[in-house]
């Protein structure tokens, strides 16, 4: 099996239609019924013209599509749908993952960042649950209701590239700047990759108490604030044996309290709090500068309704 997602446009509209008349067909009937089904091949062409879409193809025949219609700081997603026969092989979630990849690659080439798409919108039917729970395990929230429709949103994720340990520390401190208690942020990448630099920058730009250091050995450390703002509360999930032992983990805080960074967290550390910053630390793909830097590619994927109109621009591009 061989799953295939591609950009497209008005081109690909008579392949778009198929996929759209197949998918929205096999579902429940609604009332009002669902406008997708008096789409044309004229229709979908048109609605491809501005933002192309999405065409996921299985083994070379098309399954999956997604519309990306902008509108000012967002781009919703119109049309989406897979065929009954491809369901269950995960062609929606990767769908979702090939739009946020999208958007984001557009904002960041923008030539006006101010006004680039900063977040992914859904309309879906109220009467279908199901679907608004997708969406909801998506990391969509809902941002409004106007009866059939729920309004679902996710922030775009952004990505910087971070050339030695030093510019990590300060993409830490600028973060800082924008976070409050309650915040969770969760944390990945390889051994070495600068996961607790990244936090040391954090402590610095919060101001708390103790150098930051790798929690390791004991799992976990509370750094109360020197300046009357939230502590930090630095986690190593890597030695932990499921989300039950995170939650059980005996902290001299409130999470609501402090900002919580959760090193090796991610499919754990979510069930903390319903938005959270993803923190994804790599290895630049580009051949190093210089001889003495190891440059990394730092992506902020936040999640949640804490994060929809959040400035992190700023963060990225300072």
């Amino acid at each position: 099996m061989t799953v295939e997602i591609s950009l497209v446009g008005p081109e690909a509209a008579d392949d778009a239609l198929e996929v759209v008349r197949t998918a929205f067909a096999a579902r429940a009937p609604l009332d009002p019924p669902a406008d997708a089904l008096s789409e044309t091949a004229e229709s979908i062409a048109a609605m491809l013209a501005p933002g192309g879409g999405l065409l996921a193809r299985l083994d070379g025949c098309p399954v999956g599509v997604v519309v990306l219609d902008p509108d000012e700081s967002a781009v919703f997603l119109r049309r989406f749908g897979v065929v009954p026969q491809a369901q269950g092989r995960g062609i929606a979630r990767a769908l979702v993952r090939a739009a946020l990849s999208e958007v984001a690659a557009r904002a960041a080439t923008s030539l006006d960042p101010a006004r680039a798409p900063d977040r992914l919108v859904v309309l879906a039917r109220e009467e279908l649950p199901r679907t608004v729970g997708f969406w909801r395990d998506m990391g969509f929230a809902v941002t409004g209701r106007t009866s059939p429709y729920v309004e679902m949103a996710r922030p775009v994720p952004l990505t910087v590239e971070v050339p030695e340990a030093e510019d990590m520390r300060a993409l830490g401190r600028r973060l800082a700047v924008r976070l409050g208690a309650g915040d969770l942020l969760v944390l990945s990448g390889e051994l070495g990759a600068g996961k607790t630099t990244f936090t040391q920058g954090l402590g610095e730009g919060l101001g708390v108490r103790g150098g930051v250091t790798s929690p390791t050995f004991v799992i976990s450390r509370v750094h109360p604030s020197l300046v009357g703002g939230p502590a930090l509360v630095h986690v190593d999930a890597y030695r932990l044996g499921g989300r039950a032992e995170l939650d059980d983990l005996d902290l001299d805080t409130d999470l609501a309290d402090a900002v919580t960074v959760v090193e090796w967290g991610s499919g754990l550390a979510e069930s903390l709090a319903d938005s959270w910053l993803e923190v994804r630390i790599g290895r630049a793909t580009a051949a190093a500068p210089g001889p003495d830097l190891d440059p990394r590619t730092v992506e902020l994927d936040p999640v949640g309704l804490r994060w929809l109109g959040a400035d992190l621009r700023s963060v990225v591009r300072p």
